[in-house]
């Protein structure tokens, strides 16, 4: 397996051609009345190395024998084999007993030299805090004084905002559409570059070749199915080719037409739409990012990632090759999954019929020696089953965008709180302090306006006993280091809570009850006795 690289594509048709200089079956064969030693015929090699790119992971079991012929017809022109004669350089390789072999020495595409990382001009500097003016400002920052007392304390209970000893004013230029521009670029090549697992994107991409307008146009310029939609009708389909894909689309409904309708009809109607695209002088994933799909062929096996790189890379395609894309793909992915539309072709299937006939249309390289035949199937045949995932815009690296424009733009830092906002003569931005300057703040800040807050609480002569004890309980859940500093020991808590009252004299338990007549001693009466 060929993970992503540089050069994949030649690495690729280097390896094919290593596997089959190095693994074909050589034998004796007769023509003519004559023997060839280290022989094979054109039947056998289409059958060995038809089996032999159906089970190798970098193409798979979709690889077609049209397709192998194709590949050994360019092996021929190469000079990867001659015929028996020593004849090379004409596409005349047949599926039948003619004699071949292999020449001494085996003809490799050399790999192109790499450029230095500094002449690729691969990711340009993102612009940051610095990268504004600054304005000349005094040792000093004269602030307003902070007015504390318990009311503001007791209504915020946030954190207390001391005076800030040195702050540094910046004046931020305007954010322009050449800005933005740029910083779509760099981050759109950073993501790829971290999605396709390289190093580096040298060798892969020419970046100085890319337009961020039609990555920015791409991500917003789309309709609610996720349809790019174009300013100009000059690049877009013609409105014939509209008319065929969308009748083609929606059979048979799409058919109901003032056309006539006759056998056949829907054959010709596909070959309207294929002639439109096999036209096309560059594919629809151009030229110069051929080299970036084709990396993403080694990652077909972990889906999500593939088609996270797709999204990356369908975004640095022009509008108009997008749009095309995307409708092609549409109408790919429905002709397929369509029960009611008639046979397209009594040989092969629908599906594979869709391959054959757009995938050149999709992927080629400038170069007709690669493997353009074998890698478009590949990647038209992912591409068709996963087409409303993968040329959806990657909303993960929209907001990685957004967000770092949005962080450019922002101009001050905002306190929560009236009188914190208050407290500032202009928009400004604090340097950081050391532990032991927080912590001189700290105290100055906070620590000693809710000391004056408990000792209000303790001399409030207003508060009953039982007020003022719930309110010493809520001061020392909230502060507890405050608290225990004022109240070290439960002695003296407890003299402040509830203070000594004064000595007075004991009442006495009993009184007697004052009597109407004084007191008189008893007297002995004298008795009469009978």
């Amino acid at each position: 397996m060929i993970g992503p690289g540089p050069y994949r594509a030649t690495k690729l048709w280097n390896e094919i051609i290593k596997l089959f200089r190095g693994g074909m079956p050589l034998r004796r064969h007769w023509a003519h009345f004559r023997s060839y030693d280290n022989s094979f015929t054109g039947s056998e090699a289409v059958d060995w190395l038809h089996a032999l790119l159906k089970r190798n992971h970098n193409f798979g079991p979709e690889v077609t024998r049209y397709q192998t012929l194709q590949l050994l017809r360019k092996f021929l022109k190469n000079h990867v084999f001659e015929d028996i004669k020593g004849r090379y350089g004409k596409e005349d390789f047949e599926d039948n007993g003619q004699l071949y072999r292999f020449p001494p020495s085996s003809p490799l595409k050399p790999l192109p030299k790499r450029r230095p990382l500094a002449e690729s001009g691969f990711l340009p500097k993102l612009p940051g805090w610095d990268d504004y003016e600054e304005v000349p400002l005094p040792e000093k920052v004269p602030m307003k004084p902070l007015i504390l007392n318990s009311e503001s304390w007791n209504k915020r209970h946030s954190i207390a905002i001391g005076e800030v000893q040195e702050c540094r004013l910046i004046r931020r230029r305007e954010i322009t559409q050449r800005h933005v521009d740029h910083i779509w670029k760099s981050m759109t090549l950073a993501h790829l570059q971290r999605v396709l697992g390289l190093e580096s994107l040298d060798g892969v991409l020419d970046t100085k070749t890319l337009n961020p307008k039609h990555i920015v146009h791409n991500v917003y310029s789309v309709n609610k199915q996720g349809i790019v939609v174009l300013k100009e009708r000059s690049g877009d389909l013609p409105h014939w080719v509209l008319s065929a894909m969308k009748c083609l689309a929606n059979w048979p409904n799409g058919s109901e037409t003032k056309q006539p309708m006759y056998p056949g009809f829907e054959k010709d109607v596909l070959k309207t739409v294929a002639d439109y695209f096999q036209k096309l002088q560059e594919p629809l994933l151009t030229f110069q990012l051929h080299e970036v799909f084709v990396n993403i062929l080694g990652l077909l096996q972990r889906r999500q990632v593939a088609v996270d790189a797709l999204q990356v890379c369908c975004l640095l395609l022009p509008p108009p090759n997008r749009r095309k894309l995307q409708l092609l793909m549409r109408l790919m992915s429905r002709v397929c999954h369509n029960p009611r539309l008639p046979v397209l072709n009594e040989a092969i299937g629908t599906r594979t019929l869709m391959v054959q006939t757009f995938s050149r249309c999709v992927l080629r390289s400038a170069d007709e020696e690669d493997l353009d035949e074998l890698l478009a199937t590949k990647l038209v045949t992912f591409m068709m089953d996963h087409h409303e995932e993968a040329l959806r815009g990657p909303g993960r690296l929209q907001r990685a965008v957004e967000e770092h424009l949005a962080h450019l733009r922002r101009v001050q830092i905002k306190y929560s709180g009236a009188d914190a906002d208050a407290s500032l003569v202009s928009p400004s931005f604090c340097r950081q302090i050391s532990k032991a300057e927080f912590e001189e703040q700290r105290l100055r800040g906070s620590q000693e306006p809710m000391a004056e807050l408990l000792e209000g609480i303790i001399s409030n002569k207003d508060l009953s006993v039982k007020d003022k004890k719930k309110k010493l309980k809520q001061f020392q859940r909230s502060y507890p280091e405050i608290y225990r500093r004022r109240f070290p020991t439960a002695e003296s808590e407890a003299a402040v809570v509830v203070p000594e009252r004064p000595a007075s004299r004991m009442r006495p338990q009993l009184r007697f009850l004052a009597l109407k007549k004084p007191f008189q001693p008893f007297q002995r009466s004298w008795s009469f006795r009978a």
